[in-house]
């Protein structure tokens, strides 16, 4: 297992699940959220959609945007965020952009973001969540792969979704931590190793290599719009809400025709994160592969939750005999008492 905070401590979460049709149990079920930018708004239809259906996980595993959207719901406040995306739009994001000249780490410090998610969420920890639950995040150091699984809920969620170099990375137990989707990008692995014994898997990266561009344009806008643009024509002669200046210009204009510098940063990242989902999930499969289509959504492209969560409700509804079917594999049995690992 990887190393971790609280990797065999945390939350013993409940037994999960009743009983089928058939008087069998259910499976135990995992829901790996995978990361995905702005594209990550599909979790919640995804977790809207299988509820509707009567499926509930008993264990929830998130890398970046996943363990953001899948913390939020077992702490009980999916319909606080998903108010709050709908209502996002491109100024309020220029708002959360609190761009920093000096300190390093990262472009944008997520200080404004972090308010936010502590607003909604206070100081619930992970041990204090109905389920068990682990934040995917990678050590900037080692390059382990670092499951939070205890500690502050918004700290885990806030290391898990440190895209290097645009926000800084988070200090946790005496570790350096950024992005999870570096090394583990929807996380059924880790899903396996809280004790699930079917895992669904929601993978944002299935379909965005070479659409997130402008008709005609020679490379993709990995935005999904021009920010600088945004700002000069919504706010003329107005100084602007994030303190874009003479460092902003030169992170996100395309002066040529070409990537910008913010571009070159999230595309490259996206093309990592493709493969290395690829490779993981080869080598673990999931039982239910969950693939929303949202290659058409630009990675920062928050405005557009409504987008999102209806494709992610509808990636559902695609794979519904998949679900009935591994329910039904794995339903042959009573179901086995919950059992976490014993801490050290």
């Amino acid at each position: 297992m990887p190393n971790g905070n609280g990797l065999n401590g945390g939350n013993g979460g409940s037994g999960g699940g009743g009983l089928n049709g058939n008087g069998t149990r259910r499976p135990r079920i995992g829901l790996a959220l995978g990361g995905g930018v702005a594209r990550g708004w599909a979790h919640i239809g995804v977790l809207r959609a299988l509820k509707r259906y009567g499926i509930e996980a008993d264990i929830v595993c998130g890398s970046s945007v996943g363990a953001l959207v899948g913390g939020v719901h077992l702490a009980g406040k999916l319909d606080t965020l998903e108010e709050w995306v709908r209502t996002l739009t491109r100024m309020k994001i220029v708002g959360y952009l609190d761009l920093r000249l000096r300190q390093g780490g990262g472009l944008i410090s997520g200080d404004r973001l972090l308010a936010e998610l502590r607003l909604h969420l206070g100081d619930v920890r992970i041990e204090e969540l109905p389920s068990p639950y682990a934040a995917v995040t990678t050590d900037l150091v080692t390059g382990h792969e670092v499951w939070l699984q205890r500690g502050e809920l918004v700290d885990a969620m806030r290391a898990s979704f440190s895209l290097p170099g645009v926000f800084p990375p988070a200090s946790i137990d005496g570790r350096w931590l950024i992005d999870g989707a570096l090394v583990n990008p929807v996380p059924v692995s880790a899903c396996r190793a809280l004790g699930a014994q079917m895992v669904i898997a929601v993978n944002l990266s299935g379909d965005i290599l070479g659409k997130a561009r402008k008709p005609g344009a020679s490379v993709p806008t990995a935005a999904g719009f021009d920010l600088l643009r945004l700002v000069e024509e919504e706010a003329p002669g107005r100084r602007s809400p994030s303190g874009i200046g003479a460092l902003a210009r030169r992170i996100f204009r395309r002066d040529y025709d070409g990537p910008s510098l913010f571009g070159v940063m999230v595309s490259s990242l996206g093309i990592v994160t493709d493969r290395i989902t690829r490779s993981r999930l080869a080598g673990d499969p999931p039982d239910v592969h969950i693939v929303p289509r949202l290659g058409h959504i630009g990675l920062t492209e928050f405005d557009r939750a409504d987008d999102c969560i209806r494709e992610g409700e509808a990636a559902v509804e695609r794979v519904l005999p998949d679900l009935h079917d591994a329910l039904a594999v794995f339903a042959t049995g009573p179901r086995e008492p919950n059992r976490t690992p014993a801490r050290d």
